[in-house]
């Protein structure tokens, strides 16, 4: 296994990494208040905290649907919350071009599941120098990131993380395969799962994607039971105003005690394993 360092972070390692904060950058008051409730729960838990917000959304449903505030703006944001709260910030690159100056702010660059095929965003990426987390295409088999690892080790040696964000099973829906879990992890990666986006149902709105957040929290038990590096979440202080992914989140208020419950199957497991 090649450790990943994401900040003064680094996985794997006896303390759980958490990837969470709001699906898109709203507001910096917004950003300040999630990264800060979030970071006192990790604080409490020994948990590895990165903030995570996209400054783009462009793969919405609809073309009307809202997008972000734009790169210069949420890489401020993301900036200001990496200043004031001490963490590590994330956030999707979709665009060849956006790496330099995602990276110049952001400690992980992020490869949205749509596009963990894309050559050249890929490479652009990696040749920052900074860790990578690539999420596996919903249409892809665990097998298949293996070249996606290739192409990253290929061009940079910040790392890479693979994130599980479930496979498509028809239309409208997603499900979990637990054996990929490990199955990537053997590729000598560390591998995080994504909860809320695992219960997305895409296109469930008609105009916008559904999801079902009450199996955010049995996932996220059962990924820490097979095994995993880190976890994936989005939450928001009321999900329902969420403009992004709102069905899938946590509200923030349970937040904590979701963590805790999901932190103590990963640090049981993590100790059978150690």
């Amino acid at each position: 296994m090649t450790p990943v360092a994401i900040g003064p972070h680094t996985i794997p390692s006896d303390r759980m990494l958490l990837i969470a904060g709001p699906c898109v950058i709203q507001s910096l008051e917004l950003c300040l208040e999630i990264a800060e409730s979030v970071a006192e729960s990790c604080e409490r838990l020994g948990i590895q905290f990165v903030f995570k917000a996209s400054f783009d959304k462009a793969n919405r449903t609809s073309s009307g649907s809202f997008r972000g505030p734009g790169i210069d703006e949420g890489l401020a944001v993301l900036a200001k919350v990496k200043a004031t709260i001490g963490c590590p910030v994330t956030t999707d690159v979709h665009l060849p071009e956006q790496a330099i100056p995602v990276s110049q702010v952001c400690d992980l660059l992020q490869i949205p599941a749509f596009l963990a095929r894309q050559t050249d965003l890929i490479v652009a990426c990696a040749e920052t120098g900074k860790p990578l987390n690539v999420k596996k295409g919903q249409f892809m088999a665990p097998s298949d990131m293996k070249y996606v690892v290739d192409k990253v080790r290929a061009s940079g040696s910040g790392g890479i993380c693979l994130c599980e964000r479930g496979t498509f099973f028809g239309y409208g829906r997603l499900v979990n395969d637990m054996t990929g879990l490990p199955q990537m992890r053997q590729l000598g990666v560390p591998v995080i799962f994504d909860a809320t986006h695992s219960v997305q149902q895409p296109g469930g709105l008609g105009g916008s994607t559904g999801g079902n957040r009450t199996m955010v929290e049995p996932l996220a038990r059962a990924a820490a039971a097979v095994g995993v590096d880190g976890l994936f979440f989005e939450t928001h202080p009321n999900p329902e105003n969420s403009p992004s992914d709102g069905p899938n989140m946590v509200p923030l208020h349970q937040f904590d005690a979701v963590l805790d419950r999901v932190h103590t199957v990963w640090r049981t497991v993590r100790a059978w394993t150690a």
